[in-house]
């Protein structure tokens, strides 16, 4: 059985959660602290992948990134790359896809934060950065673990805006969930069915674990917050 599907998933999906960990804090932390307009207007758009079809999501994506528009025509002038149909173009469609869920638990997490902390280290003489990153971020680390493995869980299994950006070409750009939708399609194909029941069960694997995990963090949460 050939297992490229699921290294593939696994590396855009670790690699999209990496991007998105770090972008969705800093969208989160700023919208965060926003005036309420602002804070609107910020919602709206970063939301926006969240709401849209991921089939919309990859057109919007082939529009910008595709070798005749010009934002892929001046990146394959420059350096000769194409942005679409090699297996790491999946990692622009799976971010943009999966960062909502990222900035709305994260952003969710800092607005819950006790303030009256940051202003104890304003009174020490702490910096803003050494109150951020000491003091707030962990102490919203739940929340923002839990985004995290959503966000990963979410980039495994991504269909649509994947399969319109890097389509499914087998041992280059076949995920997961596109291996399953092409054994589907052809599983009058010898021993199709068979392994479109296997890669079923390991997705099903997959997102047990993941919501398993999830709901460990939460009851972590919970019971840190129960004893204080």
């Amino acid at each position: 059985m050939d297992l490229f599907p699921l290294w593939n998933s696994l590396r855009i999906a670790a690699i999209s959660a990496v991007l998105v960990f770090f972008l969705g804090i800093a969208a989160a932390y700023w919208s965060s602290r926003a005036p309420r307009l602002v804070k609107g207007l910020l919602d709206v758009v970063l939301t926006l992948p969240l709401v849209l079809p991921p089939t919309v999501v990859g057109y919007l994506l082939i529009l910008l990134l595709g070798p005749n528009q010009a934002l892929g025509a001046l990146l394959f002038r420059l350096f000769g790359a194409r942005l679409l149909m090699r297996w790491w173009s999946a990692v622009f469609a799976v971010s943009v896809v999966i960062f909502p869920l990222m900035y709305r638990t994260a952003r969710g997490a800092f607005e819950s934060f006790d303030e009256d902390l940051a202003a104890a280290g304003r009174t020490l003489g702490l910096s803003e950065r050494y109150i951020f990153w000491r003091i707030r971020l962990p102490a919203c680390r739940q929340g923002i673990l839990a985004g995290v493995v959503l966000s990963f869980a979410r980039a495994l299994g991504e269909y649509g805006a994947t399969s319109m950006v890097v389509g499914f070409i087998p041992g280059r750009t076949a995920t997961v969930a596109t291996q399953v939708a092409f054994l589907w399609q052809n599983d009058s194909a010898p021993g199709a069915r068979q392994s479109l029941l296997i890669w079923v069960l390991i997705n099903l694997t997959i997102s047990a674990a993941v919501l398993i995990t999830v709901n460990l963090l939460e009851k972590r949460g919970g019971s840190r917050g129960t004893a204080r």
